[in-house]
């Protein structure tokens, strides 16, 4: 069923509601001219706890408990003063079987991040809509160039013969930008799927086509701010829904001002409430009314679409009390739901400040409530060392190491994303000149390391692109996603030599990877880096695994001895890419650049 709107009534929002949430309350959005000069009643009217009215006569807040109601329909009923009252249904729906219990994404993972628009036009009768602004062109490097839902679902099989087991997708509800609207992250109307993209039933789709082979979806979550084209920015429930300032005023994205004891207060205000960028206002999540919008539009999404998490962009660009107030909703709501926020800093101790219970911000009595923050650290670190042959005092590998030295600062280490690039950084191939010898060593830490790995689209066929050159550089269309494509990485047959050399290591590697609990959520040991070599162990009670890094040009030769409280009463050791067995009790001999990952037995 879906509400018939009251011709008086342009929008509902949530459009309808679940019974049976931990949180009974439910704040409902009427919106239509001069709607808030209605009185509203419904029948067992102990159950409407509130009525906001604001400066904006065209909307009300309706606040509601639902565990006083029995029905799955609501009949709300406007009055107005001589006129005939009218009435407007409004449906609770079933909660799926066990919904509060759905299982996350964790260690055991590996997460596929692609931008849809890139990725594939699976439908192309939906490049253009007469209801949004920008139009197909994928002449223009930075213009929408037509991938779409179906493009994703069409290669489902894709991305799981890969070896990941979930999908991170850049954000796919509307943004009405004139331009650069393919990123999705200036949303115009967060209900509802980008036209362009599909419909929110394609959305469903995706994710139950998703769900039957095994993949998980995750989706992208915008708090801090939307576009300056949602219609709630063109016509503002109250004057405070968004900040505003005299004169226009970006954010600082100074984020440490936020735990920074010896901070001004105009840098912490100019960084947490000034705008992202010309068209993205940002948003006064502070304000009650956008607080609970935000918070039900979020579990509106988890229950209607089935979802397995939230990737939550510029997390801590947000009001800290009002962000770990929003996060700790959903997760009352889902115990086990993971979300991982975009914390953009590389210093760890800042870094770990975001993650969930932190005893660093508990220094300064805050909580995020956030499970599980990006690790740009080691992003970064992945990012350089491969290009540095020497292993100096803080060169080559010793970064690693170092950055691992550190992990003491992180409430729970197994639950930080993990990856090498993402659609804001630079490419690995780039940075790397497509030597796959240092994609290889960047792919073998990605899949041993603690954490939770997260590769970006194309990377896996030798895909690059230079940042210098423009954001779209490195968010190129994937080969084959498009009829006319004269190379089409998709399929096997169809992958020149170079990309099936990429695809086939990366896609063992990962395929291992999830056969693998040391890996996911064993514990580490690792040893001072040695000639630019790098050595450390993932295990549990049950496994064991040994991985040796050699970012050394030269072949060297490991001398095993060192790692005897590691190797214990093992004996050989399988290298999982190649089954190669060597004898833990001789000198393992490697060649430069490369990497070894040893099952012992």
């Amino acid at each position: 069923m879906k509400n018939e709107l009251n011709p008086l009534i342009q929008r509902i929002e949530p459009p309808f509601w679940y019974s049976g949430m931990h949180n009974p309350e439910l704040q409902i959005l009427f919106y239509g001219k001069n709607i808030g000069e209605y009185e509203i009643t419904i029948e067992n009217s102990t159950a409407i706890t509130n009525i906001k009215r604001t400066e904006n006569p065209n909307f009300i807040f309706v606040t509601i408990d639902t565990q006083n109601i029995n029905t799955n329909e609501i009949d709300f009923t406007f009055q107005q003063k001589n006129k005939k009252p009218f009435t407007q249904k409004y449906e609770l729906r079933k909660r799926r079987k066990d919904s509060a219990l759905r299982k996350s994404f964790d260690a055991s993972d590996c997460i596929y991040l692609l931008m849809p628009d890139r990725f594939a036009n699976g439908n192309p009768n939906n490049q253009n809509d007469s209801n949004t602004s920008e139009k197909y062109n994928r002449d223009l490097p930075g213009g929408r160039h037509g991938g779409d839902i179906e493009g994703i679902i069409q290669n489902l099989d894709y991305i799981k013969s890969l070896g990941v087991t979930a999908i991170w997708s850049t954000p796919l509800c509307e943004d009405n930008e004139t331009e650069f609207s393919y990123h999705g992250y200036a949303q115009s109307d967060v209900y509802k799927i980008d036209p362009r993209f599909g419909t929110n039933e394609d959305y469903i789709r995706l994710v139950e086509k998703a769900h039957q082979l095994g993949l998980k979806i995750i989706m992208d979550y915008v708090t801090n701010h939307w576009g300056i084209e949602h219609w709630m920015v063109k016509d503002s429930p109250t004057n405070d829904w968004i900040h505003r300032f005299e004169n226009y005023t970006e954010t600082n994205h100074k984020r440490s001002t936020v735990s920074d004891i010896n901070a001004s207060k105009i840098d912490r205000t100019i960084c947490l409430n000034g705008w992202f960028v010309p068209t993205m206002p940002d948003l006064n999540i502070s304000n009650p009314l956008v607080f609970n919008y935000l918070r039900q539009n979020a579990i509106w999404w988890i229950e209607y679409a089935n979802l397995d998490g939230f990737r939550v962009d510029t997390y801590n660009y947000s009001e800290p009390e009002y962000i770990a107030k929003w996060t700790k909703a959903i997760t009352d709501e889902y115990p086990n739901f993971n979300l991982v926020g975009e914390i953009t800093m590389r210093n760890q101790s800042l870094l770990s400040y975001w993650q969930k219970d932190s005893a660093i911000a508990k220094i300064q009595n805050f909580n995020s409530n956030l499970p599980s923050v990006m690790d740009f650290a080691l992003s970064d670190a992945l990012q350089m060392v491969f290009n540095e042959d020497d292993d100096t005092w803080d060169q080559g590998i010793t970064k690693i190491y170092d950055l691992l030295s550190k992990d003491f600062l992180f409430p729970n280490i197994n639950n930080l994303l993990i990856f090498g690039e993402n659609h804001d950084t630079r490419r690995l191939n780039h940075i790397y000149n497509n030597d796959i010898r240092k994609y290889k060593m960047a792919m073998i830490m990605l899949a041993t390391l603690r954490g939770i790995p997260q590769l970006y689209y194309g990377s896996e066929i030798g895909m690059a692109g230079d940042q210098n050159l423009g954001d779209a550089d490195i968010r190129r269309d994937f080969p084959g996603g498009w009829e006319n494509d004269e190379n089409n990485a998709f399929h096997p047959e169809t992958r020149s030599e170079c990309q099936k050399v990429y695809f086939d290591f990366t896609s063992k590697l990962f395929h291992w990877r999830k056969t693998n609990e040391a890996v996911h959520f064993g514990k580490t040991t690792h040893y001072i880096p040695e000639n630019n070599v790098y050595v450390y162990f993932r295990y549990n009670s049950n496994k064991s695994v040994m991985v040796i890094i050699n970012n050394n040009p030269e072949n060297q030769n490991i001398d095993t001895k060192r790692f005897q409280e590691n190797i214990k009463n093992y004996t050989t050791g399988k290298e999982v890419i190649t089954n190669t067995k060597f004898d833990l009790s001789k000198t393992i001999s490697i060649e430069g650049k490369s990497g070894l990952i040893l099952e012992l037995e």
